[in-house]
């Protein structure tokens, strides 16, 4: 088997990589105050390699010397959740929770990096310790400004999340869209407001609100290609205070999902369409607010097929067929650098964001293959 000495190393490095998946879920921390937690994991990594503090409470760890690397990103920031797994290394930070495999994949990263540290590796490997991956603003998005990347030669990146949906020794593997961009949108519509018994006298925003949601549910089925993927979604409306008044404004939330930026423009021109038109049919007027989000998530295709073939020899099931809809910032790597997002599958069936949600050890060595396998794919294919 190629690189041999370097799969043995990382099956070495698996009891250390346990222990601190432990440390990390008894000792979670949320989105912005992930200081703690990336201080912990450069303690774990072997000592004096350079690094360099980014995105505030990120760093990025190089293994190797000068000239190309290949970057693989681990997510510091846990889940405003409080967990009910009943370990007993359980969350002690009541109400924050690795409920995300965040945990996992530090871990994971942390055997790769003294693996390719203790041999003879293809290339150097750069830990992208990145924080605020579950909200805003991103720390991948942060990290890519910084141009921290570009200094340390970052010529590919990686990433590999847990997947509860897929089975354990699953991983996909899938090439092009795997990930969709994700804006959000508020509408406010405007009218004139008055007492509820003379409706005729007023222009009522309520109404207007409730048939811009119902036209916004058109867009989907009749104006997307049915043979692309997108989601229009409506998660919040609020108006009105007394039972007796037509309000003065109602305001709508939502998001906008799409796997390509063709659809992403035109459901975006779509919102702002209906809500200005529909709300000038009933004597209103509306402001419409799109803030962007990630970009989609692009598996490059060559490191797809190359990262596959490794995963195969290595005894994983790989499958090319899973995208979601969901959304994931390390689509701004994507955005600048050849980028390949894997997803491994668990033995938990619990779902990602539960408060029981709890991958097992085996799952730590499986994510830590799987980044081994992308490494060298990526490494060989940049060289």
């Amino acid at each position: 088997m190629k690189y041999e000495e370097l799969w043995s190393a990382l099956d070495a490095e698996m009891p250390r990589a346990r222990a601190l998946r432990g440390l990390l879920h008894r000792n979670p921390r949320p989105s912005g105050n992930e200081t703690e937690t990336r201080d912990l994991v450069i303690e774990h990594l072997p000592h004096g390699l350079p690094r360099t503090t980014v995105a505030e409470a990120g760093a990025v760890v190089r293994c190797g010397g000068p000239g190309p690397a290949i970057g693989i990103r681990g997510e510091l920031d846990a889940l405003p959740i409080l967990e009910e797994t009943g370990v007993d290394w359980a969350s002690e930070n009541p109400g924050v929770m690795h409920a995300c495999g965040h945990d996992v994949h530090l871990a994971a990263l942390t055997a790769v990096v003294h693996a390719v540290a203790s041999t003879e590796a293809p290339m150097p490997l750069l830990a992208v310790l990145q924080p605020r991956e579950e909200t805003y603003p991103s720390g991948a998005e942060d990290i890519v400004a910084s141009g921290i990347l570009r200094r340390e030669e970052c010529a590919a990146m990686l990433g590999a999340h847990v997947q509860p949906t897929l089975g354990r020794d699953v991983v996909s593997c899938t090439p092009e869209g795997v990930n969709a961009a994700a804006d959000e949108f508020h509408i406010e519509v405007s009218g004139r407001p008055g007492h509820a018994a003379y409706p005729h006298t007023t222009r009522d925003p309520l109404y207007a609100g409730t048939q811009i949601v119902g036209a916004l549910q058109s867009v989907v089925g009749r104006v997307v290609d049915p043979m692309r993927s997108a989601v229009v979604g409506v998660s919040s409306f609020h108006a009105g205070e007394a039972a007796n008044v037509v309000p003065e404004r109602a305001t709508i939330s939502g998001t906008l999902r799409a796997l390509d930026e063709e659809t992403r423009a035109l459901i975006r021109a779509q919102v702002r369409e209906i809500a200005v038109a529909t709300s000038a049919a009933h004597g209103c007027t509306a402001k419409v607010t799109i803030t962007a989000g990630e970009p989609v998530l692009y598996n490059d295709p060559t490191l797809a097929e190359a990262t596959a073939a490794i995963l195969a020899e290595q005894g994983f099931d790989v499958d090319e067929t899973l995208r979601s809809l969901g959304a994931d910032d390390f689509s701004f790597f994507a955005e600048k650098i050849p980028s390949l997002m894997l997803f491994v599958g668990t033995e938990t069936t619990e779902g990602l964001h539960s408060s029981t949600f709890l991958p097992n050890d085996d799952d730590v060595y499986r994510v830590a293959r799987a980044m081994m396998s992308g490494y060298l794919a990526l490494a060989d294919a940049v060289a």
